[in-house]
Protein backbone atom coordinates (compact mmCIF):
# COMPACT_ATOMS: atom_id res chain seq x y z
CA UNK A 1 0.00 0.00 0.00
CA UNK A 2 1.58 3.22 -0.88
CA UNK A 3 1.73 6.14 1.36
CA UNK A 4 -0.93 8.47 -0.30
CA UNK A 5 -3.20 5.91 -0.41
CA UNK A 6 -2.54 4.71 3.53
CA UNK A 7 -3.03 8.42 4.41
CA UNK A 8 -6.93 8.45 2.49
CA UNK A 9 -7.93 5.57 4.49
CA UNK A 10 -6.51 7.29 7.34
CA UNK A 11 -8.47 10.29 6.35
CA UNK A 12 -11.51 12.26 8.03
CA UNK A 13 -13.28 12.53 4.88
CA UNK A 14 -12.85 9.12 3.85
CA UNK A 15 -14.26 7.72 7.24
CA UNK A 16 -16.21 9.68 7.91
CA UNK A 17 -18.76 9.65 4.96
CA UNK A 18 -18.02 5.64 5.11
CA UNK A 19 -20.24 5.61 8.61
CA UNK A 20 -22.43 8.41 6.96
CA UNK A 21 -23.40 6.02 3.99
CA UNK A 22 -22.85 2.83 6.55
CA UNK A 23 -25.40 4.32 8.83
CA UNK A 24 -28.24 5.82 7.00
CA UNK A 25 -28.51 2.16 4.92
CA UNK A 26 -28.68 0.33 8.21
CA UNK A 27 -31.72 3.10 9.45
CA UNK A 28 -33.30 1.94 6.55
CA UNK A 29 -33.35 -1.26 7.30
CA UNK A 30 -34.35 -0.67 10.63
CA UNK A 31 -37.03 1.86 10.49
CA UNK A 32 -38.25 0.80 7.10
CA UNK A 33 -38.05 -3.16 7.26
CA UNK A 34 -37.51 -4.20 10.97
CA UNK A 35 -39.80 -2.08 12.78
CA UNK A 36 -43.24 -2.68 10.21
CA UNK A 37 -42.19 -6.37 11.00
CA UNK A 38 -41.55 -6.67 14.49
CA UNK A 39 -37.91 -8.34 13.74
CA UNK A 40 -35.52 -8.50 16.73
CA UNK A 41 -31.86 -7.38 15.09
CA UNK A 42 -28.99 -8.61 17.12
CA UNK A 43 -26.49 -7.14 19.20
CA UNK A 44 -27.84 -4.03 21.35
CA UNK A 45 -30.06 -2.46 19.42
CA UNK A 46 -32.21 -6.06 19.28
CA UNK A 47 -32.23 -5.69 23.30
CA UNK A 48 -33.54 -2.33 23.03
CA UNK A 49 -36.04 -3.14 19.79
CA UNK A 50 -37.31 -6.05 22.57
CA UNK A 51 -37.81 -3.55 25.10
CA UNK A 52 -39.73 -1.21 23.14
CA UNK A 53 -41.75 -4.34 21.58
CA UNK A 54 -42.34 -5.48 25.22
CA UNK A 55 -43.01 -2.03 27.03
CA UNK A 56 -43.35 0.32 24.41
CA UNK A 57 -40.73 2.57 26.36
CA UNK A 58 -38.92 5.46 24.53
CA UNK A 59 -37.74 4.70 20.90
CA UNK A 60 -35.68 2.19 19.69
CA UNK A 61 -32.90 4.51 18.97
CA UNK A 62 -33.06 6.50 22.36
CA UNK A 63 -32.91 3.00 23.89
CA UNK A 64 -30.09 2.36 21.98
CA UNK A 65 -28.14 5.39 23.15
CA UNK A 66 -28.68 4.87 26.50
CA UNK A 67 -27.33 1.20 26.75
CA UNK A 68 -24.04 2.62 24.25
CA UNK A 69 -22.99 4.98 27.33
CA UNK A 70 -21.13 1.92 28.95
CA UNK A 71 -19.96 0.14 25.94
CA UNK A 72 -18.58 4.01 25.07
CA UNK A 73 -16.64 4.47 28.29
CA UNK A 74 -15.33 0.94 28.15
CA UNK A 75 -13.93 1.75 24.52
CA UNK A 76 -11.97 5.31 25.87
CA UNK A 77 -10.66 3.48 28.73
CA UNK A 78 -8.90 0.09 26.29
CA UNK A 79 -8.92 1.02 22.41
CA UNK A 80 -8.44 4.48 21.58
CA UNK A 81 -9.61 8.12 21.52
CA UNK A 82 -9.81 7.61 17.61
CA UNK A 83 -11.73 4.74 17.58
CA UNK A 84 -14.64 6.19 20.39
CA UNK A 85 -14.87 9.08 18.26
CA UNK A 86 -16.01 7.53 15.00
CA UNK A 87 -17.48 5.26 17.07
CA UNK A 88 -19.55 7.56 18.52
CA UNK A 89 -20.49 9.66 15.23
CA UNK A 90 -21.62 6.41 13.83
CA UNK A 91 -24.47 5.74 16.91
CA UNK A 92 -24.90 9.74 16.89
CA UNK A 93 -25.78 9.79 13.36
CA UNK A 94 -27.60 6.03 13.50
CA UNK A 95 -30.21 7.33 16.07
CA UNK A 96 -30.72 10.42 13.72
CA UNK A 97 -31.39 9.23 10.61
CA UNK A 98 -33.86 6.32 12.58
CA UNK A 99 -35.71 9.23 13.30
CA UNK A 100 -35.87 10.82 10.15
CA UNK A 101 -36.42 8.15 8.24
CA UNK A 102 -39.96 8.16 7.48
CA UNK A 103 -41.01 5.54 4.83
CA UNK A 104 -41.94 1.97 4.66
CA UNK A 105 -40.27 -0.54 2.34
CA UNK A 106 -43.59 -2.77 1.17
CA UNK A 107 -42.54 -6.01 1.85
CA UNK A 108 -45.80 -8.25 2.50
CA UNK A 109 -43.83 -11.83 3.28
CA UNK A 110 -42.25 -12.25 6.32
CA UNK A 111 -39.14 -14.52 4.92
CA UNK A 112 -38.49 -12.32 2.43
CA UNK A 113 -38.71 -9.32 4.99
CA UNK A 114 -35.54 -10.58 6.63
CA UNK A 115 -33.68 -11.80 3.91
CA UNK A 116 -33.94 -7.98 3.05
CA UNK A 117 -33.26 -6.37 6.19
CA UNK A 118 -30.14 -8.88 6.71
CA UNK A 119 -28.72 -8.02 3.56
CA UNK A 120 -29.30 -4.10 3.86
CA UNK A 121 -27.95 -3.85 7.74
CA UNK A 122 -25.15 -6.03 6.85
CA UNK A 123 -24.02 -3.84 4.28
CA UNK A 124 -23.83 -0.69 6.27
CA UNK A 125 -22.58 -1.97 9.34
CA UNK A 126 -19.86 -3.58 7.24
CA UNK A 127 -19.14 -0.11 5.88
CA UNK A 128 -18.77 1.10 8.87
CA UNK A 129 -16.70 -1.40 9.99
CA UNK A 130 -14.16 -0.53 6.92
CA UNK A 131 -13.82 2.74 8.87
CA UNK A 132 -11.70 3.21 11.66
CA UNK A 133 -14.63 2.84 13.86
CA UNK A 134 -17.55 0.80 14.61
CA UNK A 135 -21.42 0.86 14.87
CA UNK A 136 -21.12 0.82 18.54
CA UNK A 137 -22.74 -1.31 21.19
CA UNK A 138 -21.59 -5.08 20.64
CA UNK A 139 -19.27 -3.81 18.20
CA UNK A 140 -17.14 -2.59 20.62
CA UNK A 141 -16.96 -5.33 23.32
CA UNK A 142 -16.03 -7.44 20.56
CA UNK A 143 -12.94 -5.32 19.37
CA UNK A 144 -12.23 -4.82 23.05
CA UNK A 145 -12.33 -8.90 23.40
CA UNK A 146 -10.30 -9.14 20.34
CA UNK A 147 -7.48 -7.15 21.45
CA UNK A 148 -7.08 -8.47 24.06
CA UNK A 149 -8.04 -11.72 24.31
CA UNK A 150 -7.42 -13.15 20.58
CA UNK A 151 -11.45 -13.91 20.99
CA UNK A 152 -12.78 -14.04 17.50
CA UNK A 153 -15.62 -11.35 16.98
CA UNK A 154 -18.29 -13.98 15.24
CA UNK A 155 -18.10 -15.93 18.57
CA UNK A 156 -18.64 -12.57 20.64
CA UNK A 157 -21.46 -11.52 18.18
CA UNK A 158 -22.79 -15.84 18.24
CA UNK A 159 -22.58 -16.05 22.09
CA UNK A 160 -24.58 -12.67 22.66
CA UNK A 161 -27.22 -13.22 19.89
CA UNK A 162 -27.90 -17.00 20.93
CA UNK A 163 -28.66 -15.45 24.73
CA UNK A 164 -31.05 -12.67 22.68
CA UNK A 165 -32.68 -14.45 20.86
CA UNK A 166 -33.12 -17.64 23.89
CA UNK A 167 -34.97 -14.51 25.18
CA UNK A 168 -36.74 -13.60 22.41
CA UNK A 169 -38.14 -17.09 22.13
CA UNK A 170 -39.90 -17.02 25.45
CA UNK A 171 -41.64 -13.56 24.95
CA UNK A 172 -42.04 -13.60 21.10
CA UNK A 173 -44.35 -15.50 18.46
CA UNK A 174 -41.84 -18.52 17.49
CA UNK A 175 -42.05 -17.62 13.49
CA UNK A 176 -41.19 -13.99 13.75
CA UNK A 177 -37.94 -15.18 16.46
CA UNK A 178 -36.80 -17.98 13.39
CA UNK A 179 -36.96 -14.76 11.11
CA UNK A 180 -35.18 -12.88 12.87
CA UNK A 181 -32.49 -15.53 13.31
CA UNK A 182 -32.60 -15.50 9.47
CA UNK A 183 -31.83 -11.77 9.27
CA UNK A 184 -29.19 -12.08 11.35
CA UNK A 185 -27.23 -14.82 9.29
CA UNK A 186 -27.73 -12.81 6.10
CA UNK A 187 -26.32 -9.77 7.73
CA UNK A 188 -23.43 -11.56 9.08
CA UNK A 189 -22.72 -12.90 5.34
CA UNK A 190 -23.06 -9.53 3.86
CA UNK A 191 -20.96 -7.96 7.00
CA UNK A 192 -17.67 -10.29 5.92
CA UNK A 193 -18.68 -9.85 1.88
CA UNK A 194 -17.88 -6.20 2.44
CA UNK A 195 -14.89 -7.24 4.59
CA UNK A 196 -13.55 -8.70 2.36
CA UNK A 197 -14.55 -6.96 -0.95
CA UNK A 198 -10.78 -5.33 -2.75
CA UNK A 199 -8.91 -7.52 -0.24
CA UNK A 200 -10.60 -10.81 -0.52
CA UNK A 201 -7.08 -13.34 -1.98
CA UNK A 202 -6.32 -16.32 -3.25
CA UNK A 203 -3.11 -18.59 -1.46
CA UNK A 204 -2.41 -21.27 -4.19
CA UNK A 205 0.35 -24.03 -3.70
CA UNK A 206 1.94 -25.22 -7.01
CA UNK A 207 3.79 -28.37 -6.88
CA UNK A 208 5.76 -29.13 -10.05
CA UNK A 209 8.78 -30.23 -11.58
CA UNK A 210 9.55 -27.03 -12.88
CA UNK A 211 9.43 -24.70 -9.78
CA UNK A 212 11.93 -21.96 -10.79
CA UNK A 213 10.96 -21.78 -14.31
CA UNK A 214 6.92 -21.23 -12.94
CA UNK A 215 8.57 -18.71 -10.53
CA UNK A 216 10.20 -16.43 -12.84
CA UNK A 217 7.58 -16.43 -15.36
CA UNK A 218 4.98 -15.74 -12.48
CA UNK A 219 7.38 -12.70 -11.56
CA UNK A 220 8.29 -11.84 -15.05
CA UNK A 221 4.20 -11.49 -16.38
CA UNK A 222 2.27 -11.28 -13.50
CA UNK A 223 5.00 -8.85 -11.35
CA UNK A 224 3.94 -10.79 -8.31
CA UNK A 225 6.39 -12.34 -5.74
CA UNK A 226 6.93 -16.51 -5.28
CA UNK A 227 7.77 -18.01 -1.96
CA UNK A 228 9.93 -21.42 -2.43
CA UNK A 229 8.81 -24.17 0.24
CA UNK A 230 11.00 -27.40 0.57
CA UNK A 231 8.67 -30.32 0.66
CA UNK A 232 9.54 -34.19 0.40
CA UNK A 233 7.22 -36.59 -1.45
CA UNK A 234 6.01 -39.39 0.76
CA UNK A 235 5.95 -41.97 -2.15
CA UNK A 236 9.33 -42.09 -3.64
CA UNK A 237 10.80 -39.51 -0.35
CA UNK A 238 12.48 -37.13 -3.38
CA UNK A 239 12.94 -33.80 -2.41
CA UNK A 240 10.96 -30.67 -3.78
CA UNK A 241 10.03 -27.54 -3.85
CA UNK A 242 6.53 -26.66 -3.64
CA UNK A 243 5.54 -22.54 -4.61
CA UNK A 244 3.39 -20.56 -2.43
CA UNK A 245 1.94 -17.96 -4.34
CA UNK A 246 -0.62 -15.33 -2.92
CA UNK A 247 -3.04 -13.82 -5.90
CA UNK A 248 -6.37 -12.47 -6.36
CA UNK A 249 -9.08 -13.36 -8.59
CA UNK A 250 -8.52 -10.82 -11.67
CA UNK A 251 -5.10 -12.65 -12.09
CA UNK A 252 -5.50 -16.31 -10.99
CA UNK A 253 -6.58 -18.05 -14.58
CA UNK A 254 -3.52 -15.72 -15.86
CA UNK A 255 -1.50 -17.46 -12.94
CA UNK A 256 -3.33 -20.93 -14.03
CA UNK A 257 -2.39 -20.80 -17.41
CA UNK A 258 1.30 -20.15 -16.92
CA UNK A 259 1.45 -23.06 -14.21
CA UNK A 260 -0.37 -25.31 -17.27
CA UNK A 261 1.98 -24.41 -19.68
CA UNK A 262 5.35 -24.63 -18.12
CA UNK A 263 4.17 -28.15 -16.37
CA UNK A 264 1.02 -29.88 -18.02
CA UNK A 265 1.69 -32.40 -14.58
CA UNK A 266 1.95 -29.71 -12.24
CA UNK A 267 -0.65 -30.09 -8.93
CA UNK A 268 -2.64 -26.59 -8.97
CA UNK A 269 -4.09 -26.49 -4.59
CA UNK A 270 -6.37 -23.12 -4.63
CA UNK A 271 -7.55 -21.64 -0.70
CA UNK A 272 -9.81 -18.99 -0.32
CA UNK A 273 -7.97 -16.22 2.04
CA UNK A 274 -10.36 -13.81 4.14
CA UNK A 275 -7.71 -11.41 4.09
CA UNK A 276 -3.82 -11.00 3.99
CA UNK A 277 -1.61 -8.21 5.97
CA UNK A 278 1.46 -7.07 5.41
CA UNK A 279 4.46 -6.78 2.50
CA UNK A 280 3.08 -5.27 -0.27
CA UNK A 281 -0.89 -6.14 0.24
CA UNK A 282 -3.19 -4.15 2.99
CA UNK A 283 -1.69 -3.11 5.91
CA UNK A 284 -2.88 -3.68 10.02
CA UNK A 285 -5.67 -1.36 10.67
CA UNK A 286 -4.27 0.72 13.90
CA UNK A 287 -7.25 2.03 15.82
Amino acid sequence: MTGKKRKFLYSIFWNCSLITIGTLIQAVALKSVAIPHNFVPGGLFGIASLIYYKTDFLDPGLLYILLNVPMFILGYIFISRRFLWYSALAMGEIALFYQLVNFQIEISNQLYAALVFGALLGVGAGMVLRSLGSNGGLDVAAVILNQKFNIGLGKVYFSFNLILFTLSFASLDNDLVIASMIAVFICSLSIDYVLSLFNQRKMTFIVSEKPDEIADQVMTHLKIGTTMLPAIGSYRRKAKTVLMIVTNNIQLKRLEEIVFTTDEHALFIVENTFNVLGSTFSRRKIY
